[in-house]
């Protein structure tokens, strides 16, 4: 059986130039979504995913339809592949019920898992490459100069109790959660706090 599967991102987007297209290359049932193509949690595909079986074709008008992401598309389509499932893209060179489509796939699958490789090298390549001059991974510890002088005006300003903590922040132009951060980095003990009358 084919099953198509139509999506657009918003409510006022139009399914028609899908359903029709999707129609025509014979599918006998269509899922749609209204949804962004950013959202892991799509309740047509989901449902249509249920409904699948050996020897189902699953069809979209284009590949973007599907996958949130090429890494999403090719886990989609290994997903279907693993049940037996072909899967056609009306608009893309991708239809896994010909020889040449899965060629077109696999090679799309070693590509992203080739890029997938490189990131990991590079990473690992920076990150040793820093080891050997002294210097560790991760997020730098501390302040930046600005913030330092702010930490110092806040804190001054925290021990005057002139101002209320509200006050502060907005006299600094940072959030309350900010102005707590500062303090404690510069180890002043945030108790019960009352504005000097």
């Amino acid at each position: 059986m084919k099953i198509g599967y139509a999506r657009v991102s918003t409510e006022d987007q139009n399914l028609d130039l899908q359903l029709d297209a999707l129609k025509e290359a014979g599918c006998e049932k269509i899922f749609c979504d209204k949804i962004s193509g950013a959202k892991s949690d799509r309740p047509e595909l989901n449902k249509l995913k249920d409904t699948l079986r050996a020897g189902d074709t699953v069809v979209v008008y284009k590949l973007d339809r599907l996958g949130r992401s090429l890494k999403h598309l090719i886990e989609t389509i290994a997903e279907f592949d693993k049940q037996e499932v072909l899967f056609k893209s009306i608009s893309d060179p991708i239809d896994t019920t010909s020889a040449q489509g899965r060629l077109i796939f696999n090679i799309f699958a070693s590509l992203s898992e080739f890029e997938r490789e490189l990131i990991r090298e590079r990473t690992n390549a920076g990150l040793q490459s820093a080891r050997a001059r002294g210097r560790l991974g991760g997020r730098p510890k501390g302040l930046s100069e600005e913030a330092e002088n702010k930490a110092r005006i806040c804190e001054s300003l925290y021990k005057e109790q002139s101002l209320s903590a509200n006050q502060i922040a907005k006299n600094q132009g940072i959030s309350k959660a900010t102005l707590y951060k500062y303090l404690r980095h510069r180890g002043v003990h945030i108790g019960t706090y009352r504005k000097a009358q």
